[in-house]
């Protein structure tokens, strides 16, 4: 065997890696808190989720979707530690299921529905008299699923009570959730649309043109749920966090209406 000199490297580089490895931040191997949310809730959400992880050093994985997409994920065993749902009839269905920790749900937000347009005009009052159809011309109201998301749900119920349904039925481009009933419109694909009003101030190049009236629709509620999986105690840590001040004023900027206790 030919002769080797002595090189401290080789026996000191692995005994290094070792302990480098043991040594290692356990927050680089923590999972991630896994949490399902309404579509709507993405840059407000986003923002919250990067200051908590910088604070902690937890990572937190985002799945955003439609509620009742998301609900039956959930449901079918998707692997999710919380949920938040633009409607509560969708964390009824997580509820029934059995998949919310004992105590794990809250009332986190409220929102307001508004009309959408691609470009500047000047603002509309929302009301039976309303010419819907013809600001709409040839063009199309986009809006989320009307038998299945949240907002395309209230949309509908909104335009219902005003009477303003019928006239436009035919003239609805559904989405699968109301960020891509919102891009419609910010693209110019579609001239009109129903969306949050969190919505509106994600995309800045859309103009309000009026508010729905609050008794043309349901309440709009957003239910935070722990769910039964969660087996963290970071999962439980987020959880309360998004009901803390420091959310509660990333919300309020972005358009919601907390309505949680502090």
């Amino acid at each position: 065997m030919p002769f080797r000199p002595f090189d401290p490297a080789f026996v000191l580089a692995p005994a290094f890696a070792l302990a480098v490895a043991l040594n290692a931040p356990l927050a680089s191997a923590a999972e991630p808190v896994s949490v399902f949310a309404a579509a709507s809730l993405r840059t407000a959400l986003d923002q919250i989720a990067a200051d908590w992880q910088q604070e902690t050093g937890h990572p937190v994985t985002l799945v955003y979707a439609g509620s009742s997409a998301l609900a039956r994920q959930i449901i079918a065993g998707a692997p999710a530690d919380l949920f938040v749902s633009a409607a509560p009839e969708w964390m009824d269905a997580v509820a029934d299921a059995g998949l919310i920790a004992p105590g794990g749900r809250v009332d986190l937000l409220g929102n307001r529905l508004v009309l959408i347009a691609a470009d500047p005009a000047p603002a509309v009052d929302i009301s039976p008299a309303l010419d819907l159809a013809g600001m709409l011309g040839e063009g199309y109201l986009a809006m989320a699923l009307v038998n299945a998301v949240p907002a395309g749900q209230y949309g509908r119920a909104a335009l219902q009570g005003l009477g303003l349904w019928n006239s436009i039925a035919g003239q609805i481009a559904q989405t699968d959730n109301v960020r891509a009933a919102l891009a419609l419109v910010s693209t110019g694909e579609a001239p009109l649309g129903i969306v949050y009003a969190s919505d509106a101030v994600a995309d800045p190049s859309v103009t309000v043109l009026s508010r729905f009236p609050e008794g043309s629709h349901p309440a709009i509620v957003y239910p935070l749920a722990l769910l039964s999986e969660a087996d963290d105690p970071a999962d439980a840590d987020f959880w309360r966090f998004l009901q803390g001040a420091r959310a509660r004023t990333v919300f309020q900027a972005q358009g919601f209406l907390p309505i949680s206790a502090p």
